[in-house]
């Protein structure tokens, strides 16, 4: 039975959340969020521009009445203003070609209209070389403005401090946008030529530098106070874009690893995890004791509430063939601890207190909702077992069944007993090999037989280009990152000393109108929220292509933001009522870009002040927290190290807090974080939380011989954690040496000189201590032994 809405304690309702998950918003919504409200009165600087230059070529003002030819013409006008010496003619021309790209709003009646324009025109733009002009541009005005930043305080930085850049880069934004807006049409695209052209040169550029380096390089710069006035949030939503439309997103990502498999001589029978998961019905969450308590005291006597309670569990009722083993169970586990657990009828209804997993042990046929109102039988996902633990239970059996082990050997099953035989087969035939496992295993093997083992060619793909250029800087731009993702977070305290990320948001000078002050405050909350999810999805993305290119580029950047406390940052990012800040929309549709500008605009009264959309969520805030919660789940998974520390950080009150968002996809990521750390938490927490490993059953992929709920796992040892760490790092430092670096290799490893003629005419530096004795040397090596110079300099074959 299926539940659209679930009544909390404190009044909050959390209602279904018909959201999907993408990799960015509607191109509307995409392009609206570049702009600040306070930006608004310069958008009429553009208008003026553009007017202004049409005057001055003897033209009419409007774009749409003039020819193909005379569109041309007059770009090429400005781009050769734009190599002027003059900065403010140079700047004139820049705002009339960010005019052109913003769709001339100022001749359109509808944002159809613009957008349709804003199309047109970017692409024209770039076929007359404005992409490649404007990225010149934005070189000279980082080289001029980073000497004068020098002695600007980081306080005083307002708006006005970033006005050229942010015309520089809302110009690239669009471009970048359109394309890649574009490319999702691309077959059908009478633009094709452009938009491959586009991701070509941002791989492949005529400068030295790729532009997404180059925007991490100011993220970085701006982070260590060089450079205070740079507007973080465009450049942040510019570098999250030229990544997506650089690498790809998530329909590039499940291709690659296709065609990657496939190489690699694996199997592509998995299912994929997002497209599962979109189709995964949410559950109602587990009410925590505190929960129940307070309803059930103000609503003391109210049976139906009990009941809700009992349907939210989406559990049959129970049994009367069931109730003897229950008692006998409660008698013998004893009392409940639920100050943090889920809400257990056994503790007040005498309901079973393993309710949950009878459905699965009597019905492995389990019912999984849907959003359609077909059912789908049997759990979402298919079983996985690991070549690892297959080897394991194989030397557990031998050695219990036969007395020894047999080192390599993976078949033979002699001496061993028929069920053991079934056991084997089952795994085997859920067995899965991970690309990861296939290339640390190569890995080792170059290690161990450098000489013999041929190293295998470099995929010269976008991602493998993009590692190459970020490698030196890496650490420094994750950092960086990480900086502003702690400064833009909700539950942050920004002190004087640290970070404006506001400085391209703030005016020079404030206004004591409510109303002004009011539309501020929500500017300031947006900004924020646009920056957190620029910043976590440019992580995630960075992740999933280093990790399908190589696993040890994807470990590389991992310990870098493990060791700059990304897991703490993210479990205090959440550590919010994330219910609030999903359903919280700082937003208000009277000043998005083009609404804001279209049309005759009445003027701004607290009337529109109710803010936000019809939907009962904000897409951006749901988006930044699935993005947040997948970055941890690759951090942390089958990294037992990392694990603990989700443990130390007292993560799970936390993660089960964040299951009351009724999304499929999110609570799926909260479940895989809360399965991973189960056995670490103790006996008394899944007594307390059994609703919660039912869900985790229910919905989280199962390792056929990962007892992850109650076991003891061997390789989980405290002493092993620091070692594991170590290990891993110094895999991917050798990883990252032999193919990136310069350095001398081991001279033991390198070929021998076999050429008379250059080992006789090399220099010989002689020791002191030689040329003291050489005369001894002379008598005991040359003189007194006999040598036969006819064999010696005779040709012989060498036999091996």
């Amino acid at each position: 039975m299926a539940f659209d809405t679930f009544a909390l304690s404190d009044s909050s309702v959390c209602s279904y959340l018909d959201f999907v998950y993408d990799d960015t918003d509607t191109h509307f919504n995409e392009i609206a969020e570049l702009y600040s409200y306070t930006e608004q009165y310069e958008l009429q600087l553009n208008v003026k521009a553009f007017e202004d230059q049409m005057q001055s070529y003897n033209l009419r003002p409007v774009w749409q009445n003039l020819t193909i030819h005379q569109h041309k013409s007059i770009i090429y006008k400005l781009l050769d203003q734009l190599e002027v010496s003059n900065k403010e003619l140079r700047m004139k021309a820049a705002r009339c070609i960010l005019y052109l790209a913003q769709g001339c709003w100022a001749e359109v009646q509808s944002d159809k209209e613009q957008q349709e324009w804003e199309r047109t025109n970017v692409m024209l733009l770039y076929e007359c070389g404005i992409f490649s002009a404007f990225i010149e541009l934005l070189n000279i005005e980082i080289e001029n403005n980073t000497a004068a930043s020098a002695d600007m305080k980081k306080t005083d930085v307002s708006l006005a401090d970033s006005t050229d850049l942010r015309v520089i880069l809302s110009v690239l934004y669009i471009i970048t946008e359109v394309m890649r807006e574009e490319f999702k049409h691309l077959d059908d695209s009478i633009y094709k030529h452009n938009v491959e052209a586009f991701k070509d040169e941002l791989i492949n550029p005529c400068e030295d530098e790729l532009l997404i380096v180059k925007l991490l390089g100011m993220v970085t710069c701006f982070c260590s106070g060089s450079a205070p006035y740079f507007p973080m949030k465009k450049v942040l939503l510019l570098l999250w874009k030229l990544i997506l439309v650089s690498l790809g997103g998530m329909e590039t990502l499940r291709e690659l690893k296709k065609i990657y498999r496939e190489q690699a001589g694996l199997d592509n029978l998995q299912e994929d995890t997002i497209e599962v998961a979109k189709i995964m019905r949410p559950s109602s969450p587990p009410t925590s004791a505190t929960d129940y308590i307070d309803t059930h005291n103000s609503k003391k006597g109210s049976r139906p509430f009990r009941r809700s309670l009992l349907k939210q569990s989406s559990l049959d009722e129970p049994n009367l063939e069931y109730e003897s083993g229950r008692a006998m169970l409660i008698k013998n586990e004893g009392g409940i601890d639920t100050s943090e657990g889920d809400v257990d009828e056994g503790a007040f209804d005498n309901q079973s207190l393993l309710g949950d997993f009878r459905n699965y042990y009597d019905n492995p046929n389990i019912i999984v909702e849907q959003d359609t109102s077909a059912k789908m039988k049997g759990l979402p996902w298919a079983p996985k077992v690991r070549q690892k633990d297959v080897d394991m239970f194989l030397d557990v059996s031998r050695l219990k069944f036969v007395g020894y082990k047999l080192q390599g050997d993976r078949d033979s099953v002699a001496g061993l007993p028929q069920p053991i035989h079934e056991g084997l087969n089952i795994l085997k035939r859920y067995m899965y090999t991970s690309l990861s496992e296939v290339q640390i295993q190569k890995e080792e093997e170059i290690a161990k037989n450098p000489m013999s083992t041929q190293e295998p060619p470099i995929r010269q793909t976008a991602t493998e280009i993009l590692y190459q250029a970020m490698l030196s800087n890496l650490p420094q731009h994750v950092i960086a990152l990480l900086k502003i993702l702690l400064v833009a977070a909700p539950t942050s305290r920004v002190k004087a000393d640290s970070i404006n990320i506001l400085s391209d948001v703030m005016p020079e000078e404030f206004s004591e109108d409510s109303v002004q002050s009011a539309k501020l405050g929500v500017d300031v909350d947006r900004h924020k929220e646009i920056i957190v999810k620029a910043v976590s999805a440019i992580l995630l993305l960075l992740l999933k292509h280093f990790k399908l290119n190589h696993v040890y580029q994807f470990e590389f950047i991992s310990q870098h933001l493990v060791f700059a406390n990304c897991i703490p940052l993210i479990l205090k990012f959440l550590n919010q009522n994330i219910l609030s800040y999903i359903e919280t929309k700082h937003s208000i549709p009277f000043f998005d870009f083009p609404i804001c500008v279209i049309g005759e605009q009445p003027g701004f009264t607290m009337d529109h002040l109710p803010i936000g959309e019809n939907q009962n969520y904000s897409w951006r805030n749901i988006f930044s927290c699935i993005n947040l919660l997948r970055i941890l789940n690759k951090l942390t998974k089958w990294k037992h190290s990392r694990i603990m520390m989700l443990v130390v950080f007292k993560s799970a009150p936390i993660l089960k807090r964040t299951l009351k968002v009724m999304h499929g996809i999110l609570q799926l990521y909260v479940l895989k974080l809360l399965k991973m750390q189960t056995k670490y938490l103790g006996r008394q927490w899944r007594k307390a939380n059994m609703k919660t490993i039912s869900l985790i059953y229910a919905k989280v992929r199962h390792r056929l011989n990962d007892d992850w709920a109650f076991g003891n796992d061997l390789d989980a040892r405290p002493w092993n954690f620091q070692v594991e760490e170590c290990t891993l790092r110094e895999g991917v430092d050798r990883f990252n040496n032999r193919r990136y670096s310069n350095a001398v290799k081991d001279e033991e490893l390198e070929p021998v000189d076999t050429s008379i003629t250059s080992v006789l005419g090399a220099n010989v530096e002689l020791t002191d201590e030689f040329k003291q004795h050489y005369e001894l040397w002379l008598q005991q090596e040359v003189l007194q032994t006999s040598i036969n110079w006819d064999e010696l300099l005779a040709p012989t074959k060498c036999i091996f």
